[in-house]
């Protein structure tokens, strides 16, 4: 089956992972995620991850703690869902590496981009933990970070709702679906699909981006066969 990406790089949600319990990993959750990370990766796609960690902790909301702080704290949280993640593809039969930003040996490998294009090449699965070991950076500048490091063709942005709305289409049912937009009009229609660093570096560097619903029926397979089921960003 031809493929229209080669490698690309997943950015999950935290929240997409708690599913409807709103709060930590739901297994089933999990392993339907896990599921089709394996599918696409079973077919010759080298395939990178980057968790977020809000399901957790966010550290922009962690009041009366100090920014930086609570950005460790965000950092963490992405940790613990990037191992839920290895342990559940594990359990399939899918090689998956956990590399981190800042140094967890007894859980996780430290971040190398050598070693992480090795392991992409080797067909293992590559989960990026740790944000980018620094504070006052989202995971979607990560993601759109280690995309770039990666030469990932497009991140594959897997979020609650299937495509970019002028409006969260759940308080305003009119809101405006996109299926195709540029970076220029996120930043024209104050569209809070990422941040604007993170905008800013996948422009920079022709990476494109992919937003669509996590779950549904095999929707990141969709995805690499080319169906148009959300909003294609570049």
């Amino acid at each position: 089956m031809a493929v229209k990406y080669k490698r690309v790089l997943i950015k999950l949600s935290g929240e997409a992972l708690a599913g409807d319990d709103k709060f930590g990993v739901n297994p089933d959750v999990a392993k339907e995620t896990a599921r089709q990370i394996k599918e696409i990766s079973d077919l010759g796609v080298q395939v990178a991850i980057v968790v977020g960690g809000g399901n957790f902790f966010r550290g922009r909301t962690g009041e009366g703690i100090d920014r930086a702080t609570a950005d460790y704290m965000g950092m963490l949280a992405t940790v613990m869902n990037s191992l839920a993640l290895q342990d559940t593809l594990l359990s399939m039969g899918c090689d998956s590496k956990v590399l981190t930003a800042i140094e967890i040996r007894d859980m996780a490998e430290g971040y190398s981009r050598r070693k992480a294009l090795d392991y992409l090449e080797e067909g293992k699965v590559v989960i990026f933990g740790g944000g980018t070991g620094s504070p006052f950076f989202s995971t979607d500048t990560t993601a759109a970070l280690r995309a770039a490091e990666m030469g990932a063709e497009v991140i594959l942005l897997a979020k609650n709702i299937d495509a970019v709305y002028s409006a969260d289409p759940n308080e305003v049912p009119d809101a405006e679906r996109y299926e195709e937009l540029t970076y220029m009009d996120i930043v024209e229609k104050e569209l809070r699909v990422m941040d604007l660093t993170a905008a800013t570096l996948c422009k920079d560097n022709g990476i494109k981006l992919y937003v669509f619903a996590l779950r549904g029926g095999n929707n990141m397979m969709k995805v690499i066969n080319g169906e148009n089921i959300g909003t294609l960003i570049h």
